[in-house]
């Protein structure tokens, strides 16, 4: 028997128009589609008049689901993913049902289309050249000041989510650890009241401290411009990563990402790390 295929299908972060006709074509065909909030994605199935069977995926029931639906594709179904919003597996249970599939050796096709983080990115006024998508921080503050510290010191732009209600927290954390350092904050994107603010963290927290919070948020923060790198002992800083616990590809990662070193000369590096 044929195995069915896995199609990635990004969907609108807002603006409904904001779908391809591929998608569409695609979401008309498949046997079923995966979504994270069935009530959210049948608005959108509805507003283009496609009847196909939802079922539900979602952190929740990610393990069960992920064995039914794995299931259902090696039994010859089509299958499409989708999340609430944006490109299914980047910070979602999507990145899950995709390794699955991959593992079971079934088709997996991705379908560009819109995502937060990119649309965020290129109206920053940061720099594009390089940049890392870091997502969602640590929701308790010990935590997240430490990766705070980290980001501070990447020299390329960083990219990161945060929910409403975490907000403020989080850029009462930034003016602490961040400074002066630029940043832009977007909500509602493609949206009716889409709004980027660019200015510093203490400028960003007066502003939605006053103007209140609604939708889900895009922060993208400059990179580190007086990071010296030249003298870098890549074999000691890789040891320190090493010692807090991290195995050698993820200290490889940090170090490449931390000091804009080109990952295969920190892996060089490591191997005469023990």
């Amino acid at each position: 028997m044929k195995k069915g295929t896995l199609y990635i299908c990004p969907t609108p972060i807002g603006n409904l128009e904001d779908i391809t006709l591929r998608t569409l074509n695609v979401l008309k065909e498949v046997d079923l589609i995966a979504a994270e909030d069935t009530r959210h994605t049948i608005k959108l199935l509805n507003h283009y008049n496609i009847k196909k069977p939802l079922t539900s995926y979602h952190e929740h029931n990610i393990k069960e689901k992920g064995i039914e639906l794995i299931d259902k594709l090696n039994q010859g179904k089509n299958i499409a993913l989708v999340s609430d919003a944006g490109m299914p597996g980047i910070s979602d249970p999507g990145e899950d049902l995709i390794k699955k599939a991959i593992e079971a050796d079934i088709e997996v096709v991705p379908l560009p289309g819109p995502t937060a983080s990119i649309t965020a990115l290129i109206v920053s006024g940061l720099s594009t050249d390089k940049f890392i998508f870091y997502g969602f921080l640590a929701p308790k503050k010990k935590d997240r000041i430490k990766e705070l510290e980290e980001i501070k010191e990447y020299r390329m732009t960083t990219i990161v989510y945060e929910a409403p209600h975490r907000l403020l927290s989080l850029l009462e954390d930034m003016v602490e650890v961040l400074g002066e350092r630029k940043i832009s904050v977007s909500r509602e994107l493609t949206k009716k009241y889409e709004e980027t603010f660019r200015g510093t963290p203490k400028e960003a927290l007066e502003k939605f401290r006053s103007s209140g919070i609604k939708g889900e948020f895009v922060i993208v923060i400059e990179g580190n411009k007086n990071v010296e790198t030249p003298d870098i002992d890549v074999e000691k800083a890789l040891r320190e990563y090493l010692s807090q616990g991290y195995s050698k590809k993820e200290a490889v990662k940090k170090v490449s990402q931390k000091y804009n070193l080109p990952k295969n000369e920190v892996y060089k590096a490591s191997l005469e790390v023990d």
